[in-house]
């Protein structure tokens, strides 16, 4: 896998709602593969491989990440923000912010208190920014209403094959995606092969329902992170015993089809690569569901990165998974065809 790409990936703000930037950068990286770049009004980028083929399957990863948006630039040169996505306020007490502007990134701090710090039901709308303004005239000059901003931290390697980061939720399933396209394709994958990094995910889920209304895909598996169980503080009987470095995780769930985990599972076991499960009873929170519910009913699959400490700044993950995802999910692209039959009800 090409890490470098992987870095500048985590170091590109992208806030739901804001990815364009990263788009582009992923349309730039993908041109020498893709047969097609299709892209749509909400802000998707899909990579098409032998998009000739009736057979088709689409891989869905969402690129953008969790933030906030401002919401008022107050008399003394403060900002008030709202969150884009599922942010957890008190991570970010005494942080460093950048906020994203139409002239560039501009730094912020996240202002901390003894009140702040004491107070039990912290709240995005109890954050404020300074960004070094002395008046809301003065900060105009910077930032205006409705820029978004994220944490301002920059990746690190840790020991043995660890990476950590912001928004590896889920840029990294992002990421696979493309490599995973790129992979098939040089193993001489016949089928349709559609890689989408969609838009929303965090907020509204629009992009990956659009992302398959445009494919009309025979199949879709969505890329996403889930929670590890191995480290202090989580519960492995809620959604199952999931570990760093013990390979991708496939869920069980009513929405996922059970034929798809089927050959997923034969092309790890033809890999060596072991299988980790986790269980969503029914819906699985992530682009799966809304593809589902498209066209005629696509079946899906939810192939999940082993992930800690989900949506916050130093979500971690072991690269060795990361790549066993990408040879998984090029296999089963060189495996499926026509022949596949997904029907539960037909042998």
């Amino acid at each position: 896998m090409n890490q470098n790409f992987l870095e500048e990936m985590l170091e590109t703000c992208s806030v739901s709602g804001h990815e364009v930037e990263l788009q582009k950068k992923v349309m730039d990286y993908m041109k020498d593969v893709s047969d097609e770049i299709i892209t749509d009004v909400t802000g998707n980028v899909i990579q098409a491989v032998n998009p000739e083929s009736s057979t088709k399957v689409l891989l869905c990863g969402h690129i953008d990440e969790i933030g906030f948006i401002v919401t008022n630039i107050q008399n003394d040169g403060s900002l008030k923000i709202t969150n884009a996505g599922g942010v957890r306020a008190i991570l970010y007490l005494g942080t460093h912010v950048q906020i994203k502007t139409k002239k560039g990134m501009v730094n912020g701090v996240v202002i901390t208190n003894s009140a702040l710090t004491k107070k039990s039901d912290l709240t995005c709308e109890d954050l404020t920014i300074d960004i070094g303004a002395s008046s809301k005239e003065e900060a105009m000059q910077y930032v205006s209403v409705g820029d978004c901003v994220c944490a301002s931290t920059s990746y690190k390697y840790l020991v043995k094959d660890r990476m950590a980061a912001r928004a590896m939720d889920d840029r990294i399933g992002a990421f696979i995606v493309l490599e995973a396209i790129r992979k098939a394709k040089e193993k001489g994958c016949q089928i349709g092969a559609y890689g989408a990094t969609t838009v929303g995910e965090e907020t509204t889920m629009r992009g990956a329902y659009w992302a398959s209304q445009k494919v009309k895909p025979t199949c879709a598996i969505a890329i996403d992170v889930t929670y590890t169980s191995d480290y202090e503080g989580v519960n492995a009987n809620v959604t199952g015993e999931v570990a760093l470095g013990k390979g991708p995780v496939l869920c069980h769930s009513s929405i996922v089809n059970k034929k798809m985990n089927e050959l997923l599972e034969e092309c790890a076991q033809k890999l060596g690569i072991h299988l980790q499960y986790e269980i969503a009873s029914g819906r699985t929170g992530t682009d799966a569901d809304k593809i589902h519910f498209t066209n005629e009913g696509v079946p899906v699959a939810l192939v999940s990165i082993p992930l800690r400490y989900m949506h916050s700044s130093i979500e971690t993950l072991s690269l060795q998974d990361v790549q066993e995802i990408i040879d998984l999910l090029a296999q089963f692209l060189c495996t499926f065809d026509e022949t596949v039959n997904l029907d539960p009800l037909k042998e």
